[in-house]
């Protein structure tokens, strides 16, 4: 694999690509309008401070706690490399409006678009007729099964999901998830890419909705936003219970505003629909709140607010 195309650059799409790019891949990012390309190309300019940033405490800090292993392996680390590949990345990701223009001869499509089921669908269906045969296509969704979207593809053998945590360079896992039609070989394929991009594979080889991760995260972020929509406590309190009682370095709700409030949204928009009186949560209550933030521009940190202030 060589080229690969990056469908979306919200939060976590950029962040791929930028991390695809810093390990010498051809990247192209495909988004829907001007606009669009405009605030993934400031994520990107971001990225690449970040990563700038993360290298040059790399070089003062030399403890493996600090270590940023989607950057560079310990042993390794070459400061003067390391930088050169940020400049690299930057200055050679490419971006367009055209989908046929974004996926000409490319060896993967990662799609990393909001979980929405429809868009994704829809999105797929006008992938199919013009894909080439050897393209093997990755969702990158949180919450949906690889088989819901397979037959949409029109290639369910070449068909998979490959999950990243948020901030990449440094929670450099990515998750490889098959499903019942997936061929060994395209698994094989994409397990050896996210090794390329200096990830640790951590392999499925069964369906699961939301992963490992997301298996542990979900419930996690359900039931802090359920002690905030009952009252119980505020977003503050509830993360620093959290952070002083574990030990950990985000509470729940700075989690959310990584994530972004939209994703947010669209999970518990789905659990939503399961009556009260069977839900464990409060989710109608949740969609209601993240509503209120969402029709505020208050997404998280990609826009400067979503539970907490950023500017």
């Amino acid at each position: 694999m060589k080229n690969i195309t990056i469908i979306g650059g919200g939060v976590l799409g950029s962040q791929i690509a930028f991390q695809v790019a810093y390990t010498n891949f051809n990247v192209t990012i495909w988004a829907r309008s001007k606009e669009s390309i405009e605030r993934t190309k400031k994520k990107i300019e971001s990225l690449k401070q970040t990563y700038t940033n993360e290298i040059n405490k790399m070089v003062k800090n030399k403890t493996l706690s600090a270590w940023c292993m989607g950057i560079s392996d310990y042993d390794n680390f070459d400061k003067e490399k390391s930088l050169s590949q940020v400049k690299k990345a930057f200055k050679n990701i490419k971006f367009t409006l055209s989908l046929e223009d974004a996926i000409k001869d490319a060896d993967l499509v990662i799609e990393s678009m909001t979980e929405d089921f429809n868009a994704k669908k829809d999105l797929y269906k006008v992938l199919a007729p013009i894909l080439e045969e050897k393209t093997i296509v990755v969702t990158n969704s949180s919450t949906m099964l690889p088989s819901s979207l397979a037959k949409y593809t029109k290639r369910p053998d070449k068909f998979l999901a490959l999950h990243f945590a948020n901030s990449i360079w440094k929670n450099n896992t990515a998750e490889v998830m098959k499903h019942s039609k997936t061929s060994d070989d395209s698994f094989n394929k994409v397990i050896d890419f996210a090794k390329e991009i200096n990830m640790i594979v951590l392999p499925l080889q069964k369906e699961k909705e939301g992963y490992l991760l997301n298996s542990m995260l979900i419930p996690f972020l359900f039931s802090a936003l359920d002690l905030y929509v009952n009252n119980i406590s505020n977003p503050e309190t509830i993360d620093k219970a959290w952070v002083l009682g574990t030990s950990a370095k985000e509470g729940p709700f700075q989690i959310l505003d990584v994530v972004g409030l939209k994703t947010a949204y669209e999970i518990v928009k789905k659990y939503a629909k399961v009556p009260s009186f069977l839900a464990p949560y409060n989710f109608k209550g949740m969609e209601k709140l993240l509503k209120t933030y969402i029709d505020n521009n208050k997404l998280g940190k990609s826009t400067g607010e979503g539970f907490y202030k950023y500017k």
